[in-house]
């Protein structure tokens, strides 16, 4: 019995070190600001500012070994015009169709101001996604394409019952590193929402 007792205290103490190592490796990292405008369960309603981020092309759903972690990655360490070394920040986005899809880094907000250096790599490119507001749902796990499509269809459906309406293509949010386990994993799904405010985003 003693044993048993034993066991299940190491264990639970393993887990409470694997949690509490996950939340301060994701609390190392600057994250892409936001406002949470309503919360039901696990959706959200936020606004966003403009967001300056570095993106480059992916291969087709499920192709995921397409080198467009490491382009990016090779930009933010040196591989740009002024050889400028960038922090890394949270979470990194993917959006787009199954045929044009894209992988994005939000740049620190320091650079803001400061203009980001521009890439090397032809296939990399700075730019600025626009403020607005975007409907949210997080989940855990890891990335699959038959988990992306049933956490965008419930969102979807969270979307059209709160009477909303998409204005864009979904955006998947990855919080942590691979090694992070699957069932601790912060991810999220996003649509930005038509407010009739401002130009209508891309």
């Amino acid at each position: 019995m003693k044993k048993m007792i034993f066991l299940a205290l190491s264990l639970l103490v393993g887990v409470t070190f694997v949690v509490a190592g996950c939340q301060v490796t994701r609390g190392g990292y600057e994250s892409a600001p936001y406002e949470v405008v309503r919360r039901d369960a696990k959706f959200e309603l936020r606004d966003y500012p403009a967001l300056k981020v570095v993106e480059t092309s992916m291969a087709q759903a499920g192709q995921e070994d397409d080198g467009s972690f490491r382009r990016l990655f090779a930009y933010i360490t040196g591989a740009n015009e002024g050889e400028q070394k960038i922090a890394m920040t949270t979470p990194v986005l993917m959006s787009g169709s199954d045929s044009n899809r894209s992988m994005a880094f939000v740049l620190p907000a320091g650079l803001e101001v400061a203009g980001a250096p521009q890439p090397i790599a032809e296939a990399v490119a700075v730019r600025e996604v626009p403020a607005g507001r975007f409907a949210v749902l997080r989940f855990s796990g890891g990335r699959s394409v038959n988990q992306e499509k049933e956490v965008l269809d419930r969102l979807r459906a969270w979307v059209k019952q709160e009477r909303l309406v998409e204005a864009s293509t979904p955006v998947y949010a990855y919080f942590d590193p691979p090694w992070t386990p699957a069932f601790l994993r912060r991810n999220e799904v996003m649509l930005r929402i038509v407010t009739g405010e401002g130009p209508r985003p891309e």
